[in-house]
């Protein structure tokens, strides 16, 4: 169990966390959220014992074992699944030791203990949270020293999980991923035994994972009971409640005031004026909810263009001549299109975004676009081109020479960019007010498309919510690629994969590619163990030859099975209405009243409507079973 009691820590003189209390049993899920600067990560920080608090306790069990992500990204020439065994000092040490030791006792307690920590399954195990995070067989065997420094924070995510702490602590484990592995670490985080402290701005991944809230605000925490909808809900009410006890104190104080004001001089009445003041007093002053202000901003609606905006047609994209990344894109972009765009990291995502925002030209095939198209472009390495020593209003004044100052403190406004906080050099800036600054840069000539590359990743919850209504608000085209599976379900209509050097569009949603996902993982694992050798080693690199091959088997399987599903999937929604009709119905007719003469016409026709219901919902079920036999033939 982790016990914090008056926890208290200052930064500069200023108060991060106020006496912090919070209690976490065992087995505990628990997400730790709160705006931007409220001190979320230094109360992780303070449980962790990487600084000192100013007071109160931190307790946690002398037995337990504490996971935390490493904040420098592994380098040098040890591979990836070296570095990640390489995590667990207690397997290392032992078998170093079991090389040289010559004691007979001694030998047997290190192959116990090695029994004990399950040593025999480290390196599968390893293998497959690589895999989850991203690497390949391939890329597993490769050396830290050839990623960058986003993937090979993955590799330390994936060393602080192999650990399988008794308490894991994770900071925005999904800032450095893409949407394939944040669903995969998501599953892994709902089935993990130990005990989690989540910090996440992604409201799937804490509705999905967490059972309880911590609310940092004003240096507390609070407490609540379920996922982050069920808090969003809670403190909606609590708010509320709140708001009507103020409106009512209000009153009563202004009631209270104007009877002693009405009576204090005359003498028959003193004694109730003294009574009310009194009363007045003990109420003391009235409290007003102050709410944090949520941020919000908007892109301006461009003048609508013919169709299309662009459209390629047979076209190759790449870095090198002669060696596309992705090969034979047909693509079409109208304004009123809401694409997101697919796959994992390293397919190609951000190739096509540079293609559509004109920073790469095609190799191959056709591209045309409107003369007039107006693109806004957002990329996360864009907040490194921002200059450090200049304010957010000399950014905006440099693209409008022309134009009043307070015309140019407008626009910034329009992304809460107010008052001082145009004024602040950006190189103090929040990440998160970075992102901003670009969203007003890129969007100042009102462009018919907007291209987002990562957008969310330094944006709290409530950004996101205020990106998410931006753009829904927005009238030009949008085209995004983000980790973030609450994001897209809120503003894509359209879904295009990137994988395998091809550019296709995804027939399903957010929750039919989160299955697919979990369906071609279940596949790769069905493959290794029809792969292992016959002494029952995990299948090596080499022998995986035939595993993408298998992947692609099952998922044209899919594709050619999903008219049939959806047919499934239509007849589900007419057995549910017309078994709430049914339902209603039969409700009506449990009336005894209804059973009177005078009501004979009435229920006559209810029987009538029930027994056509009833034929109705025979035949569909017959249909359904009919479809369903005949999808699960298709995928087997």
């Amino acid at each position: 169990m982790l016990q914090i009691t008056d926890l208290t820590y200052r930064i500069g003189g200023r108060m991060i966390l106020d006496h912090v209390t919070l209690t976490v049993p065992d087995g505990h899920k628990l997400g730790l959220i709160g705006r931007n600067g409220a001190g979320k990560s230094t109360l992780l920080k303070l449980i962790s014992g990487e600084i000192a608090s100013d007071g109160g306790d931190v307790s946690i069990s002398n037995r337990t074992r504490m996971g935390v992500v490493s904040q420098e990204a592994p380098a040098g020439s040890r591979s990836l699944l070296d570095t990640v065994l390489a995590a667990d000092t207690e397997r290392a040490a032992l078998l170093h030791e079991a090389e040289t030791v010559t004691d007979p006792n001694r030998i047997g307690d290190i192959y116990t203990r090695l029994a004990d920590i399950d040593a025999h399954t480290a390196e599968a195990r390893a293998a497959s949270i690589l895999s989850g995070l991203g690497f390949d067989a391939e890329a597993q065997q490769r050396p830290c020293d050839d990623f960058s420094g986003g993937w090979r924070m993955r590799v330390a995510l994936a060393a602080t999980l192999f650990l399988r702490p008794d308490l894991l602590l994770l900071d925005e484990p999904t800032n450095h991923l893409d949407l394939e592995a944040t669903i995969w670490l998501e599953n892994y985080l709902i089935n993990y035994p130990g005990t989690i402290i989540l910090i996440s701005h992604d409201r799937d991944l804490l509705n999905r994972v967490v059972k309880h809230i911590a609310h940092l605000t004003d240096g507390k925490v609070t407490m609540y009971g379920g996922n982050y909808d069920k808090f969003a809900k809670t403190r909606r009410e609590q708010l509320e409640l709140a708001s009507k006890h103020y409106e009512k104190q209000i009153a009563q104080q202004k009631h209270l005031q104007s009877f002693i004001d009405r009576f204090r001089a005359k003498a028959s009445k003193a004694k109730q004026a003294q009574s009310r003041i009194k009363m007045l007093e003990k109420m003391g002053p009235a409290i007003p909810v102050v709410e944090d202000r949520g941020i919000s901003f908007d892109f301006p609606s461009p003048k609508e263009l013919p169709p299309p905006l662009i459209n390629i047609h047979g076209g190759d994209v790449g870095y090198a001549e002669g060696k596309p990344v992705l090969r034979n894109i047909s693509l079409r972009i109208d304004m009123d299109d809401r694409i997101a765009l697919l796959g994992a990291n390293g397919n190609g995502k951000s190739t096509l975004a540079k293609l559509l925002a004109n920073r790469l030209e095609l190799m191959a095939g056709e591209k045309v676009a409107s003369g007039k198209l107006r693109i806004g472009y957002f990329a996360q390495h864009q907040t490194d081109e921002l200059r450090g020593d200049e304010t957010p209003y000399q950014h905006m004044a440099a693209l409008m020479p022309d134009v009043i100052e307070h015309k140019v403190r407008a626009q910034l406004g329009r992304f809460a960019f107010e008052g001082q906080k145009g004024d602040t050099k950006v190189k103090d800036l929040s990440g998160g007010e970075k992102a901003r600054l670009l969203f007003a840069l890129m969007t100042l000539d009102a462009p018919h498309m907007l291209i987002l590359d990562e957008p969310t990743n330094h944006l709290d919850i409530d950004s996101r919510d205020a990106l998410n209504h931006a753009l829904n608000a927005y009238e030009g085209a949008v085209i995004i690629i983000s980790h973030d599976p609450y994001l897209i379900e809120a503003c894509a209509d359209r879904l295009i994969l990137v994988a395998d050097g091809t550019v296709a569009a995804f027939d399903g949603d957010v929750a039919e590619y989160r299955q697919y996902l979990l369906n071609r993982a279940r596949d790769e694992r069905r493959a290794d163990k029809a792969e292992a050798n016959e002494n029952g080693e995990p299948a090596r690199p080499e022998d995986k030859g035939n595993r993408k091959a298998l992947r692609q088997q099952a998922a044209e399987k899919r594709k050619a099975a999903a008219p049939i599903k959806r047919e499934i999937e239509n007849l589900e929604k007419q057995m549910e209405k017309l078994s709430a009709r049914r339902d209603k119905i039969k409700e009506e007719m449990a009336d005894p009243a209804l059973y009177e003469p005078d009501n004979a016409t009435k229920l006559t026709t209810l029987q009538k409507d029930l027994g056509k219901i009833e034929n109705e919902l025979a035949e569909i079920e017959t249909r359904w079973m009919e479809k369903q036999e005949e999808y699960e033939q298709k995928v087997a």
